[in-house]
């Protein structure tokens, strides 16, 4: 059984028990992490394709360490000009250890919250604000596909080529 994931924005195929370098990871060591974006599943023969993703599918791995990887070099010359640049880095990895594939039944992985400072905000005083019809709050909403079914409905021209704010204005008239 093996899978393809996408994980810290570079995809790779991955099977049980393999060891994976990938870009520096914010989990510390010996952690847990599961990565939801299984673009592909291959179980037994079995081959499951995702558009994109595939629903309830998950890689389960554990951070193993963190590290630097080999020096890359990078050298730069135009010949005849007496131009030479050399440069080099070693890139930030995180090496992880593929515990588990799950084929279906996973929880969506919960987006990381962003810490917030406990200091009280000053107060602001907000002028009132207009209020808007409860129908472009509910238009607001929707993707611009579904508000460009709704503009096709009600037979308004050129609605392929505006933007969803353009769309809400239009439909809300």
């Amino acid at each position: 059984m093996y899978a393809i994931v996408e994980m810290a924005g570079q995809q790779f195929k991955v099977a049980k028990d393999q060891k994976v370098y990938v870009h520096r990871l914010q989990e510390d060591e010996g952690s847990k992490v599961t990565f939801d974006k299984v673009l592909l599943l291959e179980d037994g023969g079995n081959v499951t394709i995702g558009a994109p993703v595939i629903e309830g599918a998950a890689v389960e791995a554990k951070v193993v360490k963190h590290l630097k990887g080999n020096k890359v070099i990078v050298f730069k010359k135009k010949r005849r000009k007496g131009y030479q640049k050399k440069n080099g880095h070693r890139q930030y990895l995180t090496e992880i250890v593929v515990e588990s594939i799950v084929a279906s039944g996973a929880k969506k992985a919960a987006p990381a919250k962003a810490k917030v400072d406990e200091k009280p905000a000053a107060k602001k005083v907000e002028a009132p604000k207009a209020e808007a019809p409860a129908a472009t709050e509910d238009l607001s909403s929707k993707t611009v596909a579904e508000l460009r079914d709704l503009a096709k409905a009600k037979d308004i021209n050129g609605y392929s080529s505006m933007k969803k704010a353009e769309l809400i204005e239009a439909l809300s008239k």
